[in-house]
Formats: C-alpha cells, structure tokens, sequence
C-alpha cells in the first residue's frame, strides 16, 4: 500500500512537474505585444524570439534526451529545473531583444531536457496512466501558462516580471522535493557517448511516417503560428486591447486539443487522422474569415474546430507510427518524429515573422492559413486513398 502511495505521489509529481514546464514554455505569448511597445521590435524579430526557444528545445532533445538513461532520471531532472529558474530570472531582468532571445534560449533547452526525462520517469511510474499523461499534460501546461499569464498581466501589478516570479517560486519547490523521488534507473556508463545526436527511423515504420507527416507538419505549424503571432492577429483584426486575449487563444486551441486526445484515447488510430484531417482545414478556414470579418467570436470558433484537429491530428500520427517500431527502436523513432514536428512548430512562423515586413500581418496569414488547408486536405485525400494492410500484426493504413 505504501509502495501505491508512492507510485502516485511520484506520478502527481512528475505531471504537475511536466505541466509547469510547458506552462513557462507559453507564458511569454500573453505578453509579446508589451515587449514589442517596450522595446520597440518588429513581428519578424517576434518570430525570432520565438523560434530560436524551439531550436534549442530540439538541440536539448537531440543531445541530452537520452542522458537519464546513463544518469538517473533525478539528476537530470533537477538540473532541468535549474536551468529554467535561471531562464525565469532572466526573463524578469530583460530589458533588450538579446535578454529575452537569451532568455528563451536557456528556456527551450531546459524544457527539451525536461520533456525528454519526466516522458521517461512517467512511464517508469506508471505504464498504464504515464502514456495519457504524456499526451495530456503538456496541453493542459501550455494553456494554463498562456491563460494564467493574460489574467496576471491584465489584473495585477508588474505584468512584465510577476508571472516569472510565481514560476520561479514553483520550481524552487519542485528543485528541493525532485530528490524525494525513488530513483527508477541504475546509473551506467555511456553518458558521454548518448550526447551524440542521432535519428533513426525504422524501414517498416517509413511509409506510414512520410503519410501521416503532411497533417503532422500543419498540426505543429498551427501551433507554432498561435505560439508567436496569434495574438498580433487578433489585435490587428479586431482593434481588441485586452492582455487576456493572447492567452485565451493559446489556451482554447490546447485545451481543445487535450479534450480531443482524451476522448478518442482508445479509437482506431486511422479513425482518428481521417478527423483530424477533417478538422484543422475548416478550422483554420473559419480563422481566415474571422481574421476578414473583424469577428472576435467567430475567430475563437474557428479556434475551437482547429483545436479539435489539432489533438486528433497529432494523436492519429502518433498512434500509426508508434506500433510499427520494435522495442530498441522506439526512441530513434520518437525522436526523429519530434525532430520533424518541432521544425515545422518553428521553421514557418519564422518565415512567415520575416514576410510580414512585405506583405503585412494579414495577407501573410492568408498565405499561411492557405499552405495549411492545402496539407491537410492533401492528407485526408491520401488517407482515404490508402487500404488497411497489416504491418507487425498491426492494422494500418
């Protein structure tokens, strides 16, 4: 019995751990619009600001992601935590462009470091729930990063630095409780040798990767694209003012996506890329005419469809790969995976950051809301298209 207690005070852990990393991941978003009349950049330098945090994020996972492995999963936590409460420190003290490029530099790769050993510990914990709450919790950290942060900057004093503070003073907590944790992998050596990045996608596995990969691809896009220019968008569209406006559009699309993920956990992963598919184009289609319309309520319709494909699309993805790899070849899988979608979470909103000096903020969300009905309706063709054949005795498409 105590041995259960403390399988679930270790798993309460580790979520609540995963879930406050991904809120610091989003925090920022709320408040990019006060930086930018405070320090006086453009949308190409907001984009930069925020992409150079997805890059380190991948730099983290391609290097140290398998470090616990060789470590133990404590210390490698712990030193997560440290780097993020010194990236929260610097957000608090920045003052120029560079602090806050700094900032999401140290911030991107404490979370790839993070992300890659609480995944980990939570499956040692729990092989039945640590999967869901993989899916889920980063989601949920996310909007609550994103919403908490509006509410604070628009209700509460110091709007630049108190968000910061609060999670500075929840990793502290976090840091000191960490070495309570049974450790659950022998340490061993190797560590030097597993910073080398490698990527490996098994030849079985292949076919069906470079199939679901054109909805994955806008998934990711879509959410990098609310990550950084979302609340922009609705500020220029609509004239809305409100520092809650930028968190709610970040938390509507994952909280909409994390109800998705939960609710069809146990369907057919071909089911479930067909909806996903369906959603995100119409969704984004209905952003579009929001962004025309000058329309707040349609936008946040159009979030919501969009929100739904964005959880099915990615747990649909994630469902049809997963099966096809062997034991010792799921981590050059998952990692080769989330190497593509991270690029496409940073790669285009960069891109579109730089052609907003051309062509403006609107017309350059045309184009880009266009580039991703065109991928996903790609992928909706292709997948209806395509038999159920059985690879390593699973049903896939």
């Amino acid at each position: 019995m105590s041995r259960l207690t403390s399988n679930r005070s270790s798993l309460w852990f580790l979520a609540i751990t995963l879930l406050s990393f991904l809120a610091a991941s989003t925090a920022p978003t709320p408040l990019y619009h006060l930086y930018q009349e405070h320090l006086q950049f453009s949308a190409a330098t907001l984009t930069l600001i925020f992409g150079v945090y997805a890059l380190s994020l991948l730099a983290a996972l391609l290097t140290v992601g398998s470090l616990s492995d060789y470590l133990g999963r404590k210390p490698v936590i712990f030193t997560a935590i440290l780097l993020n409460m010194l990236a929260m420190l610097l957000f608090i003290s920045a003052d120029s462009v560079a602090w806050l490029i700094s900032a999401r530099v140290l911030q991107g790769f404490a979370t790839g470091m993070a992300t890659a050993v609480l995944s980990a510990a939570l499956l040692d914990t729990d092989r039945q729930q640590g999967p869901m709450v993989n899916s889920v919790a980063p989601l949920l950290g996310m909007a609550l990063g994103a919403m908490g942060c509006g509410v604070l900057a628009e209700f509460a004093p110091l709007p630049l630095q108190l968000t910061y503070w609060v999670l500075f003073a929840l990793f502290v907590m976090q840091a000191l409780y960490v070495w309570r944790l049974p450790e659950s992998v022998t340490r061993q050596s190797g560590a030097w040798a597993s910073l080398r990045p490698t990527l490996h996608v098994p030849i079985q596995a292949r076919r069906m990767l470079w199939r679901v990969l054109p909805i994955d691809l806008a998934v990711w896009a879509l959410g990098g694209f609310f990550a950084s220019l979302a609340p922009s968008l609705v500020r220029t569209a609509t004239g809305s003012t409100s520092n809650l406006i930028g968190g709610a559009t970040v938390a509507v699309l994952t909280v909409t996506g994390a109800l998705m993920i939960y609710t069809l956990r146990n369907r057919p992963a071909d089911k479930v890329l067909l909806l996903g598919a369906s959603l995100l184009p119409a969704g984004v289609a209905l952003i579009l005419l929001a962004v025309h319309s000058a329309s707040l309520p349609l936008f946040f319709f159009g979030t919501l469809v969009a929100g739904g494909g964005f959880g099915a699309g990615f747990l649909g993805a994630l469902r049809s790969i997963v099966p096809l790899a062997l034991p010792h070849e799921r981590a050059g899988l998952m990692s080769a995976f989330y190497v593509l979608s991270y690029l496409a979470f940073c790669l285009p909103s960069l891109l579109a950051g730089g052609l907003t000096r051309t062509f403006g903020l609107v017309a350059t969300t045309d184009g880009y809301g266009a580039v991703l009905i065109i991928l996903s309706l790609g992928a909706l063709v292709g997948l209806m298209r395509v038999p159920t054949v059985k690879v390593c005795g699973v049903d896939v498409r």
